[in-house]
């Protein structure tokens, strides 16, 4: 049996990574059984992610319409569910991302390759840049080749000039570490810059042709801006 997933790839969902499960880490796979009390009936894990604008693309007619809470979820799960039922009728899965379930994907992304460390706190690879993320993970009872780790030294370990940290307007890194709190406190501000968009990611030049557009920006940073706005109002109500 062979691990076909060209056909995603045209619906933008162009990353995959299979693990064996029995090869995962052991912090991995303690998190796997935590989450999951019939883990011994698969044998590997498969991580699917996007990189770029294509998956954007696909969805945004979808966002648009308003036919789902969470478009770019339900659009990558049955992107994923239709390709899995043709081309592996019959083999069990589970999905456990999109989900409840505490996965760790950058734990994963880096045993793929896909993710390394930046000081905006984004996970960055040398093809990607930081215009990547993770779309399903899913568990499968299947005995695929593992998927072989993405070759590229983390891009900000050679990075001299650090335009990121000159660009945050929060000054966010520019002590040890990334400071949290100012980057959020910035972000709350009526007049921010980074309301819909980080100006540190957009400062790298790793990936630069892969950037979101300005649509992509806005709907991912406005998203995340107001679950801080309701995290912030509910803390504040109860303090």
């Amino acid at each position: 049996m062979t691990f076909e997933p060209d056909s995603l790839v045209a619906h933008g969902i162009n990353l995959h990574a299979v693990f064996d499960l029995d090869a995962l880490p052991d912090d991995i796979q303690a998190a796997l059984r935590g989450c999951c009390d019939d883990l011994s009936r698969y044998r590997q894990l498969i991580l699917f992610g996007h990189g770029g604008r294509q998956l954007w693309q696909s969805v945004a007619p979808l966002i648009a319409a308003g036919e789902s809470a969470d478009p770019i979820d339900t659009y990558s799960q049955q992107q994923v569910a239709a390709w899995w039922a043709a081309r592996y009728p019959g083999l069990p899965y589970r999905v456990l991302y999109p989900g409840d379930a505490p996965v760790p994907l950058q734990r994963l992304g880096a045993l793929a390759g896909w993710h390394h460390g930046s000081p905006f706190r984004v996970g960055i690879n040398a093809q990607w840049g930081s215009w990547f993320a993770y779309r399903v993970l899913m568990l499968v009872d299947s005995a695929f080749a593992p998927t072989p780790k993405m070759v590229g030294d983390p891009p900000c370990a050679s990075c001299v000039s650090r335009p990121c940290v000159s660009a945050c307007p929060a000054q966010a890194m520019a002590g040890d570490g990334f400071a949290f709190e100012a980057c959020v406190q910035y972000r709350l501000q009526p007049d921010s810059a980074c309301r819909d968009r980080c100006l540190a990611r957009q400062a790298c030049p790793v990936g630069i042709e892969h950037r979101y557009d300005e649509a992509q920006l806005q709907y991912h940073y406005l998203r995340s801006l107001r679950s801080i706005e309701q995290f912030y109002s509910t803390r504040q109500r109860e303090s």
